[in-house]
């Protein structure tokens, strides 16, 4: 159970720091232009992963943990939905969906898409059934983010 609070803690610390870094991008994007807060966003991240391999080379040395791999051609293009969804949500946060509006309808993209992904094993994924709690919950999401935007 400890193992599986970390988790809960570490996804609920990963969507703090993603309304922090849209509020930041959608910030640099209205002073400048939503691509160019895309090319920051992902050259500040470049740089950070090249300190934090540097920095684990030092204090571990060499050694790999994980054996590696060669992944399949595809998975290479990961980056290009993340700028994507760096350009978008700059673009939006500075509209009338706002940083909240903004997460929620992303959260219900990313349910909706994950629940598509689970059902047809999209991308290698296993595949997975839908049950009637999936559907509830994600109609949920869906009700909450536009009670949300709709509501203020």
């Amino acid at each position: 159970m400890i193992g599986r609070s970390a988790d809960w803690l570490s996804a609920l610390a990963a969507g703090a720091l993603l309304a922090v870094m849209i509020a930041c991008n959608g910030l640099l994007a209205n002073h400048s232009a939503p691509i160019f807060a895309s090319w920051v966003a992902h050259g500040t991240g470049a740089a950070a992963a090249l300190l934090l391999v540097a920095g684990w080379s030092r204090i571990f040395g060499h050694r790999q943990t994980i054996p590696q791999q060669k992944g399949p051609a595809w998975a290479y293009l990961g980056g290009v939905p993340g700028a994507l969804t760096v350009v978008l949500a700059a673009v939006t946060t500075n509209g009338p969906l706002a940083l909240s509006g903004t997460i929620a309808f992303m959260l219900v993209g990313q349910v909706f898409f994950g629940m598509a992904v689970d059902r047809t094993g999209l991308f290698g994924m296993a595949r997975r059934r839908l049950t009637g709690a999936d559907l509830r919950a994600a109609g949920l999401v869906l009700a909450g983010s536009i009670l949300l935007v709709a509501g203020g």
